[in-house]
């Protein structure tokens, strides 16, 4: 303990220097331990990292007992010699040490939860190094993954409290290969066993938990890149070929346990903006997602939405069969279309599922007549972009034309024989009615919606427009585009003034001018 005068950095400093220079000192220890649990910030960051260099020092040093560790009070009286019941002692509170760290964890302060995992994940790469459990045969593989499991992953994800603060922390660990992969594999069994033990789905906090840890992890995309390994092994090469795999595998254990039906919609929905590019290209088996994006494509709203980019990977790099799928796409057009905020997304998918000529000029037409009768509440930054895109679909489908070149058609728009609310593009009645919507919108009150729309009046070339930087087009850049605008002449709507009393024929006009 301090005496008095004397600061808690500087008595901290002289127990460790105590206890690494002499054994005889090794009670000292206590004085550092009990550090831990004291309620003053400042003492047990300071306590943390004395406890770091200790622990460091000894780990280097070969002084904690290694293989299974017997009771302290066996070690006593058994025929141990007096090196190994030093050892054992140590061990044992080591063991405290790691085990006031896990709660630490879980303590009010930022800084407090910071230092001890850092420091946690020291002590897992000096028992990589130095291992305490004695290897099962020569050339094995040794991790200290139980350390890491218990005292750091399970730690990073509790059932009552938001954790990404500090999973944002421990990113820069799952750098390391080793890491990530035993990571992965604690987060599985550890969702296995709280499923086990709870019986129904885990709370929306340990969700979100979990998802913050796995979606930070970057999976390699060939073995070449597995080269970073915070434990170096001999059988280096043999364990990458190995375990690489499994770690692919290991990604879809937070959307297969999950029931999609019970996740927050919120999360639900970051699970779905990161699944085509950060979890199908890694899994060895994209095709046990189907039944996760079926479900989500089937929801309605903003989650089919992103389920779209998921299933067209599967379509057409798996070859999944979707019935019903068009029927469906369809569906989701509505007048929140065009104001959602993944309507970029949507569209350029879209665009891809209706580049095919081989579809049926009915199918075509029923989408570009909802997107012309739902454009018509829509605003101009999407009309510039959904406008050439019907243009598109007119010039990949010519069948359709009949929709803008129709003699004979209904004067009276009540009479349009459209069926909006029909779910089912074939009885839609699409290709018996016109696009008087587009004939509207050349009407329109911005003269660039007006002009793009009045180009269906003329014959389309057969190069297609290119959407793609529309897609995401604003209204502050096109605001910002119109402020640009450089007008030469402004028609006015007035005659100018003519003389003393402005009339056209004054006789004071002849004598007198305004200047």
């Amino acid at each position: 303990m301090a005496q008095p005068g004397q600061s808690v950095a500087a008595a901290l400093a002289s127990s460790l220097e105590s206890v690494l220079r002499s054994r005889g000192s090794a009670n000292r220890v206590f004085e550092i331990l009990e550090l831990l649990q004291v309620d003053e910030e400042d003492v047990i960051l300071c306590a943390i990292r004395t406890c770091s260099r200790l622990f460091g020092a000894l780990l280097e040093r070969g002084d904690l007992f290694v293989g299974q560790l017997p009771e302290e009070e066996t070690s006593l009286t058994d025929n141990y010699s007096a090196e190994d019941k030093y050892k054992i002692w140590m061990r044992h509170r080591y063991n405290s040490c790691v085990n006031c760290l896990v709660e630490l964890m879980g303590h009010e302060s930022f800084q407090v939860k910071e230092l001890s995992l850092v420091t946690l994940m020291k002590f897992v790469e000096l028992e990589g190094k130095y291992p305490l459990v004695k290897a099962e045969w020569k050339g094995s593989f040794s991790f200290p993954r139980e350390l890491l499991k218990v005292s750091v992953v399970e730690n990073l994800m509790p059932c009552e409290e938001d954790s990404s603060l500090l999973i944002s922390r421990f990113q820069e660990y799952l750098e390391y290969d080793d890491i990530r992969y035993f990571v992965m594999k604690a987060v599985a069994e550890n969702i296995g066993q709280l499923m086990q033990k709870t019986k129904e789905v885990p709370l929306p906090v340990y969700q979100q938990n979990v998802f913050s840890l796995i979606s930070s992890i970057s999976m390699p995309s060939q073995e070449s890149e597995v080269v970073n390994f915070m434990v170096k092994q001999a059988n280096q090469e043999e364990w990458k070929v190995s375990k690489l795999k499994v770690t692919l595998h290991l990604i879809i254990v937070f959307n297969v346990m999950f029931p999609p039906s019970q996740l927050p919609t919120g999360l639900y929905k970051k699970v779905l903006v990161i699944l085509h590019d950060s979890i199908l290209p890694h899994l060895n088996e994209p095709t046990l997602m189907i039944d996760f994006l079926t479900v989500a494509y089937d929801i309605g709203g903003a989650i089919s939405l992103l389920a779209l980019n998921g299933l067209f990977v599967l379509i057409h790099q798996h070859n999944l069969e979707y019935p019903d799928f068009y029927k469906k796409l369809y569906s989701l057009l509505d007048p929140s279309i065009y104001h959602v905020k993944y309507r970029a997304r949507f569209f350029h998918l879209a665009d891809l599922f209706l580049s095919s000529s081989h579809l049926p000029a009915y199918l075509v037409a029923a989408f570009i007549k909802r997107l012309s009768r739902l454009a018509l509440t829509a605003p101009p930054q999407a009309l510039l972009m959904v406008i050439p895109f019907i243009c598109n679909l007119f010039r990949r489908h010519p069948a359709c034309k009949v929709l803008v070149h129709k003699p004979g058609g209904s004067e009276d728009l009540s009479e349009d024989p459209y069926i909006m609310d029909e779910e089912e593009p074939s009885e839609s009645r699409a290709l018996e009615s016109s696009l008087w919507e587009l004939q509207t919108l050349q009407s329109h009150y911005h003269p660039d919606v007006a002009q793009a729309a009045a180009v269906v009046n003329q014959s389309l070339s057969e190069l297609e427009d290119d959407v793609s930087e529309l897609l995401e087009l604003s209204a502050y850049e096109l605001f910002d585009r119109e402020l640009k605008k450089k007008a030469t002449s402004v028609p006015l709507e007035f005659e100018q003034v003519r003389g003393l009393f402005g009339k056209k024929d004054d006789l004071f006009a002849e004598h007198f001018a305004l200047e």
